[in-house]
């Protein structure tokens, strides 16, 4: 969704001739080869050819013929089936980017949904996103200090740049999302009387436990519901006694938040 739209479906036709194929046919329909037409449209020759014979095989009339000879020295053209399905996905497609349009529009009537989908359609590697408000700015010379209120309860405070509040324009109420890397995230079971100075320090109950041949992925829920997710050596997991159910504390520095805000 680059270009911002909430929205998108994969438009088929007869359940297997996508995009792909009738990009192939467009551009076969320019070029009059099947070699320029592959390389058109971003596939290897064989790849083409097996997109090409599949829909050949199903179709109960030729969508190809070859031209042999003449001025031209060959080549292959769309028969005039072909060239009415090419028709046919051009019309449709228009039909779906309107559809979708339209749908979209509605959203605009239901600000809250729109909202919520917004916030949920960012592609992230991040595997820890939290959605909230911007409770407080506070500006310096040089770096900035936000705090997000979470939506789920809770509060997250990121370090950045001056210039990069100011480009994302964060300012009190504003939404906003923390993205937190899991790799950031360091559990503590027993403070044992220390403090520690990483601003952010999210107490829970561990929830999931996923062991991988070298690390584990811990999930702690948080009493708001909110999920967030560490990565552990599996020698950790064994060496703090980390089990579902068991008490653990989230802690990461503010500068391992990212912000990310609509303009």
């Amino acid at each position: 969704m680059s270009d911002g739209s909430l929205l998108s479906a994969e438009l088929r036709i007869a359940g297997r001739l996508d995009a792909r194929f009738f990009a192939l046919l467009e551009a076969l329909q320019a070029t009059g080869s099947i070699t320029r037409a592959a390389r058109t449209a971003g596939l290897s020759y064989k790849g083409a050819w097996l997109l090409l014979e599949s829909a050949c095989n199903l179709a109960n009339e030729p969508l190809l013929e070859t031209l042999t000879g003449g001025a031209g020295g060959g080549g292959t053209r769309l028969t005039e089936a072909a060239r009415g399905l090419l028709q046919a996905w051009r019309t449709l497609q228009a039909q779906h980017r309107e559809f979708l349009r339209v749908q979209e529009a509605r959203f605009a009537e239901l600000p809250a949904l729109q909202g919520l989908l917004r916030r949920m359609s960012m592609k992230t590697s991040a595997r820890n996103q939290f959605a909230g408000t911007v409770k407080a700015v506070q500006m310096g010379p040089v770096t900035a200090q936000v705090t997000l209120a979470l939506q789920a309860g809770g509060e997250i405070t990121a370090t950045m740049t001056s210039a990069a509040a100011e480009r994302l324009k964060l300012k009190k109420g504003k939404e906003a999302l923390a993205l937190v890397k899991a790799s950031a995230v360091v559990l503590v079971t027993d403070f044992a009387g220390w403090q520690l100075s990483a601003r952010n320090q999210l107490a829970g109950t561990v929830s999931r436990i996923e062991p991988g041949a070298v690390s584990s992925l811990v999930v702690v829920t948080l009493p708001g519901g909110a999920a967030i997710t560490a990565t552990l050596t599996n020698d950790a997991v064994q060496a703090l006694g980390l089990q579902v159910g068991a008490p653990a504390t989230a802690v990461f520095k503010a500068y391992s938040v990212m912000i990310a805000a609509q303009p």
